[in-house]
């Protein structure tokens, strides 16, 4: 099964390859040091631009890393997932999910460990999947800023989070210069990729004078299911009559979403207003490592947004609102009918059901509604030449219902409550004090309260006594439900500039997470109900607590940068440990056993957790000859996770890895070379059966062409057509009995995704 496949195609591609003047690079790591960024701002052709207020040197929050302009161009048209445009960043991994919703974890902690904010906005994940993560909400061509603040994070832009703070951002409003001609601009681009017959494609359009600006962006991408390198599976069956998944083909990986987002912002003198309208709808997303698949996914979303600007500094407020209607069954690779077998008349399948039947269930429908109301408020104060405060606030207020109606036998007459009015509602308070105390040192120090309160109402089963379904919602609903947190972060950061060609960034934070309401209120340890709660895609079920104490982290890190004057030789090293007290991690159920090789149901439980690794960065140019000017750039990324009260290993942390990529660029062209290899996962979380993965090395071929008004990307991704596990992908549930808790193979993890050549063009008007 690890064999490399070498085809006409695989030969032709290594002829371009080794083509000069096909070889010429994207620079898609040269970010890959903490480049720095100044809080977005409107754009002004050749005008008077807002500024932001900062009297540090730099004009920089410390910690952060930003994904380059350059980077987000050459890595879009490989892939229709946000989040993916994150492996770029150092301490960044991903756990494999859907193929638009990926979840981007940073030094081993993830999803909702992060603190994620689009366009401003803190998004919740409205499902028991977590199949709806705030990144598929924005599409990779619409990006304008990516930023990652990993582990210490000021506390200005984290909270209610322990691994860290993504901030991604639609692309910012331009103006006109007073007096100047109307901006009347847009862009429009298409994409295919091979493998999973992906396509696509990107529209926008831009009118602006010098006071008013109107932006439409929308997208669309559709996939079929994706295709290993080779066989790894035993059976074509799906459980659905007429529907087979070929051996090497990774079922319930299809996917479709469109996107549409409108934007209008006024200046006001010096001031800034800017309203922002979103909705995506995703009819289909299927997912290989998940019981279920999202069958309808509807988001709508507004934000406000006033930026002021004083004598003494700035001033920023927003406010929005969010509605997610979210719904999931059984796919095609799925098995839909359940219940007592009653031959369907003329069918030779014994595991049919006849609809008719009174004891037949057609499929499991899944539905979850969420909203979200919040705001914040953030001053930047100018205190005097060397110091600057920033105070503020922030207020989300989230509702969510999650319910299952009943599909037929063995479920009527109730409808399921997963969570019946479900209530988070946080309201935070900082303050961060930023002091340039000389030309070599800058430091930050915060504190950040936030009180968060949850709760939900009384819930019940389908209706009969099956799984204690009875017995478990009575005790869940005499329980006290009302649970109230006061959490405190404290960070203290420094950069210390030693000389022309020595950074150094140091730091310790305390960071601390309340339980979201799926940790907390799921209730029923029935296989059937617990294994559609479960948001790692390990194929095991999961029952909350409402006794859960939130996680609180504290962290320490220091990176050591060595640079040129000019930056382009670099070599950044930042090793941290972080220990969380109250980690949630899983536990046997109560007088349950963990039986191995096979899925379990598991429960949350407050246990201690440590975490410790080391990020390396660097590039440095090779040579600038007759065929362009070549480029090296590096990556390494370790993190070593353990729970401290069992010895188990934490689950779904990413293995040794190492990304090496050769750049050339050579006129109009951009093109790199890249090497990705991961070491074997040969331990894992042994309370959730993780499966262990082998090692492998893959290489991507990216080539690109730019002319005054036309891009053309193409290449190929896993040029060798390796196959390979991955090794955060999580358990392969995706075709078969899948509402079984045991009715499926055991042992099998996610493949990714066999060779698949790729091209885009993006045409600006």
């Amino acid at each position: 099964m690890s064999r490399i496949r070498v085809d006409s195609r695989t030969c032709a591609a290594l002829l371009v390859l080794f083509s000069p003047l096909a070889l010429a690079v994207e620079t898609a790591n040269s970010d890959l040091h903490a480049e720095h960024a100044a809080p977005s701002q409107p754009a002004v052709a050749g005008a008077l631009q807002l500024e932001p207020t900062l009297v540090t040197a730099e004009q920089v929050p410390l910690g952060a890393t930003a994904v380059s302009p350059q980077t987000l161009r050459n890595l879009s048209p490989t892939t229709s997932d946000t989040a993916s445009l994150l492996r770029a960043v150092p301490g960044v991994s991903l756990n494999g999910a859907g193929g638009i919703s990926s979840l981007p974890v940073i030094r081993g902690l993830a999803d909702d460990r992060l603190r994620i904010k689009v366009d401003g906005m803190d998004l919740v994940s409205s499902c028991p999947n977590h199949m709806n993560p705030a990144l598929s909400y924005i599409d990779p061509s619409n990006l304008g800023k990516l930023q990652v603040f990993a582990g210490i994070t000021p506390v200005s832009v984290g909270g209610d989070s322990i691994g860290g703070t993504i901030i991604a951002e639609s692309t910012a409003p331009e103006f006109a210069a007073p007096g100047a001609a109307s901006i009347n601009k847009g862009e429009v681009g298409a994409f295919l990729r091979s493998n999973n017959d992906a396509r696509g494609g990107n529209f926008s359009a831009t009118h602006a004078n010098d006071v008013f600006n109107i932006r439409y962006a929308g997208s669309y991408s559709k996939a079929n299911n994706y295709m290993a390198g080779d066989d790894f599976k035993n059976s074509t069956s799906t459980g659905q009559l007429g529907n087979g998944s070929p051996l090497d083909e990774v079922a319930s990986s299809a996917y479709e979403k469109e996107n549409h987002d409108l934007s209008m912002a006024l200046k006001l003198g010096e001031d800034l207003l800017e309203l922002k309208l979103g909705y995506q709808h995703v009819p289909e997303e299927l997912f290989p490592n998940q019981r279920m698949d999202m069958t309808d996914n509807t988001q709508e979303r507004i934000s406000l947004r006033y930026l002021s600007l004083f004598d003494w500094g700035d001033l920023e407020t927003l406010v929005y609102h969010e509605k997610v209607e979210h719904k999931m069954d059984f796919g095609p690779d799925k098995r839909f009918w359940y219940g007592m077998q009653s031959m369907v008349p003329g069918s030779t399948d014994s595991r049919a059901c006849n609809p008719i039947s009174p004891t037949c269930a057609a499929g499991m429908p899944m539905e979850s509604e969420g909203k979200t109301l919040g705001g914040s408020v953030k001053a930047s104060i100018e205190l005097s030449e060397r110091d600057l405060l920033r105070v503020g606030g922030d207020y989300q207020r989230y509702r969510l219902n999650d319910f299952w109606p009943a599909s037929g036998g063995g479920m009527w007459p109730n409808t399921f409550d997963n969570i019946n009015d479900g209530e988070r509602d946080r309201l935070g308070l900082f303050g961060e004090w930023e002091a340039q105390l000389s030309p070599s040192w800058l430091t930050l120090l915060g504190v950040r309260y936030e009180h968060v309160a949850s709760d939900a109402d009384e819930v019940h089963g389908y209706g009969h006594a099956g799984g204690g379904q009875l017995v478990e919602a009575a005790a869940f609903n005499a329980s006290d439900r009302s649970q109230n947190d006061n959490n405190w972060d404290l960070t203290a950061l420094a950069h210390y500039s030693h000389d022309a060609n020595l950074d150094i960034e140091f730091g310790v934070a305390r960071k601390v997470r309340s339980p979201n309401l799926y940790e907390r209120y799921t209730w029923s340890s029935w296989a059937m109900a617990a294994t559609m709660n479960n948001f790692v895609g390990d194929g095991n079920g999961y029952v909350g607590n409402v006794d859960l104490k939130p996680e609180a982290a504290h962290i320490a890190s220091a990176t050591f940068d060595w640079h040129s004057s000019d930056r382009s030789h670099e070599l950044k090293v930042t090793p941290f440990y972080t220990r969380v007290n109250d980690y949630i991690d899983a536990v046997s159920l109560p007088g349950k056993t963990i039986v191995p090789e096979q899925f379990n149901v598991l429960q949350y439980a407050n246990q201690s957790a440590r975490i410790y690794g080391v990020d390396i960065a660097g590039r440095l140019p090779l040579a600038s000859n007759g065929l362009g000017q070549w480029g090296f750039t590096g990556l390494v990324n370790y993190s070593n996770g353990k729970n401290r009260d069992s010895g188990d290993e934490l689950y779904n942390i990413m293995p040794l890895n190492t990304t090496l990529t050769l750049t050339q660029q050579l006129g109009g062209w951009s093109n790199s070379l890249e090497m990705v290899s991961v070491q074997s996962k040969n331990d894992g979380s042994d309370v959730r059966n993780e499966i262990q993965t082998a090692g492998y090395t893959l290489f991507n071929l990216r080539l690109s062409h730019s002319w005054d008004k036309v891009r053309l990307d193409f290449g190929v991704e896993n040029l060798a057509d390796k196959f390979y596990f991955q090794p955060t992908g999580g358990a392969y549930t995706a075709q078969g009995r899948t509402m079984s808790m045991n009715g499926i193979e055991w042992g099998v993890a996610v493949p990714g995704m066999g060779r698949s050549f790729y091209t885009g063009v993006n045409v600006a008007f």
